[in-house]
């Protein structure tokens, strides 16, 4: 250890308050030695340094936590800073390796994550591409530990994905099985990333312990001291997760007294008279059932990163219309590849799906349903998301113009698709985004902007009818 180091290594407060020196500083200014020749390569490069030429000690992959005599793990994490000037999360917070091959053989009080993890020293930076990593602002800086609610769930998200290793099934999990703590890929490659499982022959990509990304914007504004009121939360005291099994069960219990009932009828029993603006009147239901202010954010579901979507049914149970997804950057899609890409981390998140029906004219709520998308569908989504790719890096994307103006893309439709299409996502035809090669027939350099949109009958077959 560097003889400069004056912290107390068996002492979690001595290192955590020598860590906190390191607020407002970049890591040039806080280490004194020349960091110039690190060394380190790689997405952990900043960890690293900070580890060696901070903490005094040789970066390492044990599976004790990085100081083992205090029981304490060090973890950095990016920021990033959105329109409004607030920093947020740029990504989720990776943990330790799972090893398929150990992780039935423990219980959660004795297992690798739970030895390396319980008590985390995070330190958050502001990242900024026009920089070095030396130079970027060390913003937060401070211990974690698990409040006893977030825990009871965390343990239940580790005991998911320890039952999907347990039958045979390590190379299907989902960062969508789990609300706080998920399990992302963790690897250069799909190839060289496969690993072996022990109840199965197929092998499985290689996956870490994360934390979610909205679990760690509410680690953020915790440690920033942020108001909390626009939260409000469905688990009120943790002991109600004693009776349930688990906090989907809590969720559906508060709207099953409500099945085969009017959002009229709804309104009356809980005393309410809501504003019918289609933009926030489901929304508004949907707090109020859970027994949260009209307004707020649902705190757990925020954690989770957790899609609500509205279904209105028809009478024959498709879906009125095709849910859509935020449109992208057209310029963004193509430099980005598919494991870290927007539209693979949306199909694999947990969705919330309240599902009304039209009885007549009326809308009945017909049933409320957790979902996340298996392994082999999103395996098939991506077939769309490789066309959209393919089109756009070719400049291909008008096919052709009708006699009354209308362009018609080389984009997959819902006829190409069993799951997913492509459309137009913006307020008129002038609302578009840049493209990275102009479009062959038209000359075009910029286009509508358009979404990844889950079709209506996969909807239907495969989420409600399930």
């Amino acid at each position: 250890m560097n003889k400069r180091i004056k912290f107390d290594i068996y002492s979690a407060e001595s290192i955590v308050n020598f860590a906190k020196n390191l607020k407002n500083q970049t890591l040039r200014q806080a280490c004194d030695e020349d960091i110039e020749k690190h060394g380190y390569k790689g997405k952990g490069n900043y960890g690293q340094v900070l580890e060696k030429f901070y903490f005094g000690y040789e970066p390492n992959s044990n599976s004790e936590p990085d100081f083992p005599e205090a029981g304490i793990e060090l973890k950095t994490s990016p920021l990033k800073t959105l329109k409004n000037g607030s920093i947020k999360s740029k990504e989720r917070l990776v943990l330790n390796i799972i090893n398929y091959l150990e992780v039935h053989k423990e219980d959660f009080d004795n297992s690798s994550f739970w030895n390396k993890n319980a008590h985390l020293l995070l330190v958050f930076y502001l990242h900024n591409k026009e920089q070095d990593f030396l130079d970027y602002i060390i913003k937060l800086v401070d211990q974690w530990q698990y409040p006893a609610d977030d825990l009871k769930i965390i343990k239940n998200d580790w005991e998911k994905i320890k039952y999907k290793i347990e039958s045979g099934e390590a190379h299907e999990i989902s960062e969508g099985d789990t609300f706080y703590l998920g399990a992302c890929t963790k690897g250069a490659t799909a190839a060289k990333s496969l690993r072996e499982q022990p109840f199965s022959k197929i092998k499985a990509k290689q996956r870490a312990y994360s934390l979610k990304q909205g679990y760690v914007n509410h680690i953020i504004a915790n440690i920033a001291k942020e108001e909390t009121a626009v939260y409000g939360k469905i688990i009120k005291q943790p002991e109600i997760l004693d009776t349930f099994e688990s906090i989907e069960d809590v969720v559906i219990s508060k709207f099953k007294r409500f099945y085969g009932k009017s959002f009229e009828q709804i309104e009356n029993e809980l005393g309410l008279d809501l504003s019918k603006k289609p933009k926030h009147y489901f929304a508004n239901l949907t707090n109020a059932i859970l027994g949260i202010e009209l307004g707020k954010k649902i705190e757990e579901f925020e954690k989770a990163n957790i899609q609500v979507k509205t279904i209105r049914l028809k009478e024959n149970n498709l879906p009125d219309q095709n849910i859509s997804f935020p449109a992208f950057k057209y310029e963004e899609l193509i430099k980005s590849d598919w494991e870290e890409s927007e539209f693979k981390n949306i199909l694999e998140s947990k969705f919330f799906f309240v599902f009304y029906q039209f009885r007549g004219k009326k809308l009945i709520l017909n049933k409320v349903k957790f979902w996340n998308m298996s392994y082999s569908d999103i395996h098939e989504a991506k077939k769309v998301w490789d066309a959209v790719v393919k089109r756009l890096e070719r400049g291909e994307i008008v096919k052709k113009i009708t006699p009354k103006g209308i362009r018609k893309t080389f984009f997959p439709s819902s006829k190409d698709n069993r799951i997913s299409h492509v459309r137009p996502h913006a307020n008129n035809a002038a609302d578009t985004y840049k493209l990275p090669v102009a479009d062959k027939l038209t000359g075009l350099t910029e286009y509508t902007k358009y979404s990844f949109w889950l079709n209506a009958t996969y909807v239907k077959d495969e989420i409600y009818l399930k």
